[in-house]
């Protein structure tokens, strides 16, 4: 049987430009201040100036690699050392025959590293999840199919894509942005919340006409004000109204699912079913970030939440935005995938065989695995070549 001989991590950082980013996945706000890393003007968290991820190799004996990726759009490092300093002893030299029986026991093995020290999530997950995705690219690999395939017996071949996030500078071009991509079949997009709500409601107005949408708040709806607020959405027909207030607050969120009409959505936050469980009974759709639980961590997220998933995909390269439309393909109660333009085109620049959007859907990967490989200008952003 073949055994792990390597387990390597990349920090990558790009340079992007904000101003051409702004208001889409990993980049809705404008940022205060200098430096590397700026708060954001209207959310309470910070947000770093370039594209950063964290891509992770896994080797096998017989030559085989798996490729995976980190959730990290900041300090990827952390990622990084975590991965080559304490998940590697974990993994290096185990077996692997390419079984989800297999993966699963490297999963609880890289969880036990540090639980017993009181660190079951944040970054440390983040890390696991890079491997995991590595792990399920090898499996692939080695039963010669697409991962979809090794999760489901008969995957969907397209996934349907909403567009997350529009930019420009009035409600006039935003609402131009999103209409360019109606007209390419995309049905739903996200607006993001982050100082005006008339504005943003007047953008939800303007909208063409057949394209639904969903409201992202990034955590900062004001607490006594959001069930007035949600009743704007609700008058219009939103989708669903996305992380609208602290990240903690179970039962400020429970109140107000139960004061709208409008779907509640959540999950990005959230790396373990200990995390996200007590949430479940006012969620309606279920947001596993694939970069933060692992394709195992979202499969046993969306078996006890039972409910509608769609995968959350921000900053992200090709491992992260192929595993999520995997795991949509796979999972009958997921129907839409997340799609930033940007992102995606940054990510297709490094790859041998780009993500291929058809319209409003995204194409799963056909070649075995994860169906990721690197380009020469992938290689050399890694330092392969």
């Amino acid at each position: 049987m073949p055994q792990i001989i390597s387990l390597d991590a990349f920090p990558i950082r790009l340079p992007r430009d904000l101003a051409a980013a702004r208001g889409t996945a990993g980049s809705p706000t404008g940022l205060a201040g200098g430096g590397d890393y700026r708060w954001s003007a209207a959310y309470p968290v910070l947000y770093a100036t370039d594209f950063e991820t964290a891509i992770v190799r896994v080797g096998l004996d017989d030559g085989l690699v798996g490729w995976g990726e980190s959730q990290a759009p900041l300090v990827p490092e952390v990622a990084c050392t975590i991965v080559e300093r304490l998940l590697r002893p974990a993994v290096l030299g185990a077996a692997f025959d390419g079984s989800a029986t297999a993966i699963r026991h490297l999963w609880d093995r890289m969880d036990l590293t540090m639980r017993v020290r009181g660190q079951s999530g944040g970054f440390l997950r983040d890390a696991m999840s890079g491997v995991d995705l590595a792990l399920w690219d090898l499996a692939g690999k080695i039963a010669g199919k697409p991962v979809s395939q090794l999760l489901a017996a008969q995957p969907k071949q397209t996934v349907p894509l909403y567009l997350s996030g529009v930019t420009g500078g009035s409600v006039a071009e935003r609402a131009a942005f999103a209409a360019r991509y109606a007209g390419e079949g995309i049905e739903t997009v996200k607006l993001y919340y982050e100082t005006d709500w008339r504005d943003l409601l007047a953008v939800a107005d303007a909208l063409p006409a057949g394209m639904g949408f969903a409201v992202d708040a990034l955590w900062h709806l004001p607490p006594e004000r959001a069930a007035a607020l949600a009743r704007d959405l609700d008058a219009r027909g939103c989708r669903w109204l996305e992380c609208p207030l602290d990240v903690e607050d179970v039962a400020g969120h429970e109140a107000l699912a139960a004061a709208m009409t409008t779907p509640l959505a959540l999950g990005e936050s959230y790396r373990t079913l200990r995390e996200a469980a007590p949430f479940f009974g006012c969620t309606k759709i279920l947001q596993p970030d694939l970069g933060r639980c692992g394709i195992t961590g979202s499969l046993e997220l969306a078996a006890a939440f039972g409910g509608a998933v769609i995968p959350h995909v921000s900053i992200a390269m090709g491992p992260q935005i192929a595993a999520a439309v995997h795991l949509a393909a796979a999972l009958d109660a997921c129907q839409l995938c997340e799609f930033n333009p940007l992102v995606f085109d940054t990510a297709n620049d490094f790859l041998v065989e780009p993500l291929v959007r058809r319209g409003g859907d995204l194409a799963v990967p056909a070649a075995p695995g994860l169906g990721v490989a690197w380009n020469d200008r992938g290689r050399q952003l890694l330092g392969l070549s």
